[in-house]
């Protein structure tokens, strides 16, 4: 059962998602992404991944069982403030964490509906989906899709700014929970993000940061706006300072080979103020 946190202890988040083999999304960017942000990160792997940020070309999926046994182990051994999902995969193994978060009372929720990656490559089953809708949404405090995963939320197509604030309004009322829908992939200068939380409607717009490649960043946004959370930040807080850690670990891109993973280091620069 998931303890009282101590006073004074540094807050414990947890990931529930894949491992990426490249190290640039999923378990691995989330980790990287609470370690930047000064709270201590656990994890619950899924799947295993055998992928680089152009291509996945292996998905190897755990039994539900040893998903729940994690998320047990790491509950039972530490107090966690917020938990965030990314790739669940299957029917089967998001009914065991719908469970697991019930049975050990996790206090905050953030769900990733990952189900495309930027590659192309399904990671989520299309019988999976009617699960994570009526099995785990309700129970996150907040979705985090982009504009293709709203528009698989909500069952028709997104192409402007007003269909995209429209789409957050009705997945908020559908599934009852906060929605961030994620404006990335509209056209335009700005990248604009929609938060339709419980009637009230935030609205977060920044620079398009013009970069080769862009994984991992719905992976770090969902978990920084996690991290945040635990740290005690009101969503729409928590919201816009995620946004702004993935647009300087965009900017702040450095070379790995022939890719440009996002720095998640950045905040020795001063992102924790």
């Amino acid at each position: 059962m998931s303890q009282a946190r101590e006073c004074g202890s540094v807050p414990v988040v947890l990931t529930i998602a894949g491992s990426d083999s490249g190290g640039g999304a999923g378990i691995q960017a989330d980790l990287k992404t609470f370690e930047a942000l000064g709270v201590f990160g656990a994890s619950a792997i899924t799947c295993v991944t055998a992928q680089n940020p152009t291509s996945v070309s292996g998905i190897y999926p755990l039994e539900p069982e040893a998903v729940s046994q994690q998320i047990r182990a790491v509950c039972d051994g530490f107090p966690v403030a917020a938990a965030k999902t990314g790739m669940l995969y299957s029917a089967g193994i998001i009914r065991a964490v719908a469970a697991a978060d019930v049975r050990q009372g996790i206090p905050v929720l953030v769900v990733d509906p990952v189900m495309v990656a930027s590659s192309g490559a399904r990671l989520l089953r299309d019988d999976a989906i009617e699960v994570l809708c009526s099995e785990l949404l309700s129970q996150a405090r907040v979705v985090t899709p982009n504009v293709c995963e709203a528009e698989i939320l909500c069952g028709h197509p997104i192409r402007s700014l007003d269909e995209l604030r429209g789409a957050a309004e009705e997945i908020c009322e559908r599934f009852d929970v906060a929605c961030v829908a994620k404006g990335g992939h509209l056209a335009g200068h700005e990248v604009v993000d929609v938060l339709y939380d419980e009637g009230e409607e935030f609205v977060f717009t920044g620079p398009r940061v013009t970069v080769a490649e862009s994984h991992g960043t719905g992976c770090t946004f969902s978990a920084a706006i996690a991290a945040y959370l635990a740290r005690g930040d009101l969503l729409s807080e928590a919201v816009a300072k995620a946004k702004e850690f993935v647009r300087n670990a965009l900017e702040n891109a450095s070379t790995a080979g022939r890719h440009r993973p996002l720095l998640f280091s950045w905040e020795s620069r001063g992102n924790r103020n």
